[in-house]
């Protein structure tokens, strides 16, 4: 069995690198561990949470996934157009192997700079329901 939220991550990272739109940006930097160095822009996978909520015989978890989107350039432009695209890019269904998700929404987009101002960054956060297959 295939931890939900983990098996979501995976289809997530798949979209992101095959969406035209995101990879105008970054390319194929779409990181769970961000490498030392790593080019930017990028996107990294930030963090999550899940809560169980299930009922009956049917297991289910609530959950918050943030997607970060990082970048050098001056200002919060290319952050946000960054941040826009990966939006986007998230919109439709996902074919889970072992779980189903019921829902994805966009919760909320956060943009700020990194405490040394040398780095936008884009939190972008989304919250659903996912069904587990156990």
């Amino acid at each position: 069995m295939t931890d939900p939220l983990l098996e979501l991550q995976g289809a997530v990272v798949a979209r992101l690198k095959a969406d035209a739109g995101v990879v105008a940006f970054v390319g194929g930097r779409v990181f769970d561990d961000v490498p030392l160095g790593a080019d930017r822009p990028y996107i990294a996978i930030g963090p999550s949470e899940a809560a169980e909520d299930s009922a009956e015989c049917i297991g289910a978890y609530e959950f918050a996934l943030q997607i970060d989107c990082w970048s050098e350039a001056p200002g919060f432009v290319e952050v946000r157009r960054l941040g826009a695209a990966v939006r986007k890019a998230m919109i439709g269904d996902f074919a889970l192997t072992e779980n189903a998700l019921v829902s994805l929404d966009h919760r909320i987009t956060r943009v700020f700079r990194d405490r040394g101002g040398t780095m936008s960054q884009a939190a972008i956060t989304f919250s659903g329901v996912i069904e587990s297959a156990d």
